[in-house]
């Protein structure tokens, strides 16, 4: 009986140390994963200034999720803070931000169409499978408007605090950085005519691709805290969620109203910024995703 306690209490410090040892290791990895330089082919788009751009940019900068991370003003917002070891934050991107105010034109490109720093380091917060389509005209109208924000005084870098879990998988590569999901080969999206058409919607839908994944069919969100739900199936199926929205009037109300047809809540999506969507985007949206062929 005892060699077999003895065999026990080996089993589990050998165990216990194995666990440690791989815990150890995957904070070094984080760390080194976390300030490792890329390259990517990044072609400048030119800088624009004129007024139809400064009011696209507006829309697109409020339409597109960068309030949400940013903040309105540009300079800086909390986006998770759940007092359990989760604080992300975004950083400033104003002027005010000196590592900002020294951008170039190919600077904005490779940070926003491929979640690359300037340095060289992978902007881990950056969304930037969301923007990597953006047409030239947009990423430019873009950066017209957040280039014209008044400095701001916030933080200027990203606040990026995870928990210890969440750090060792990160260091073994279980948590993507977005710039590993993107194919940074891909030219920008040529532009589409501005309309309630399936066309234009399948264009608007870049923006849902980060959440829902690269075909729209949901699961768990890359990058995301373990503790949000998985994003919702957007492609046709018994659980795609479109099944809740007759019409677009109905999918119109969810998006302004961030509730389900029923009432109930739905829980992570940034609703701030999707409250802010055109009524010809939302219905091309709706269009788009209604029209999605089946997994």
């Amino acid at each position: 009986m005892k060699r077999w306690l003895l065999f026990a209490v080996g089993v589990a410090i050998v165990i216990a140390a194995t666990a440690a040892a791989a815990v150890a290791v995957g904070e070094h990895l984080a760390q080194q994963r976390a300030q490792r330089v890329v390259k990517v082919a990044v072609r400048p788009v030119a800088y624009r200034s004129d007024a139809p751009a400064l009011e696209r940019g507006r829309y697109l900068y409020a339409s597109r999720g960068c309030a949400d991370c940013h903040g309105g003003d540009g300079s800086g917002r909390t986006l998770v803070d759940d007092g359990n070891g989760t604080r992300l934050a975004g950083p400033n991107i104003t002027n005010g931000n000196p590592l900002v105010a020294a951008y170039v034109e190919v600077d904005w490109v490779r940070s926003i169409r491929h979640g690359v720093s300037p340095s060289g380091r992978p902007l881990r917060l950056m969304p930037s499978v969301d923007y990597n389509r953006l047409t030239d005209d947009d990423l430019a109208a873009l950066v017209a408007y957040v280039r014209q924000l008044p400095p701001a005084q916030g933080k200027l870098r990203g606040v990026i605090e995870l928990p210890l879990p969440a750090r060792v998988l990160y260091g073994f590569g279980a948590i993507p950085d977005a710039f590993e999901i993107i194919d940074h080969g891909l030219p920008p999206a040529q532009p589409v005519p501005e309309g309630p058409t399936a066309a234009y919607g399948q264009y608007v839908a870049q923006m849902c691709l980060g959440c829902h994944g690269p075909n729209l069919d949901g699961g768990r969100i890359p990058g995301g805290p373990p503790d949000w739900p998985p994003a919702a199936r957007l492609t046709p199926g018994a659980d795609s969620a479109l099944l809740r929205y007759a019409d677009a009037a109905a999918f119109k109300r969810m998006l302004k109203t961030g509730q389900r047809p029923d009432g109930t809540p739905i829980a992570v999506m940034p609703f701030e910024s999707l409250a802010q969507l055109s009524d010809t985007d939302a219905t091309a949206l709706f269009r788009y995703l209604k029209g999605l062929p089946g997994a």
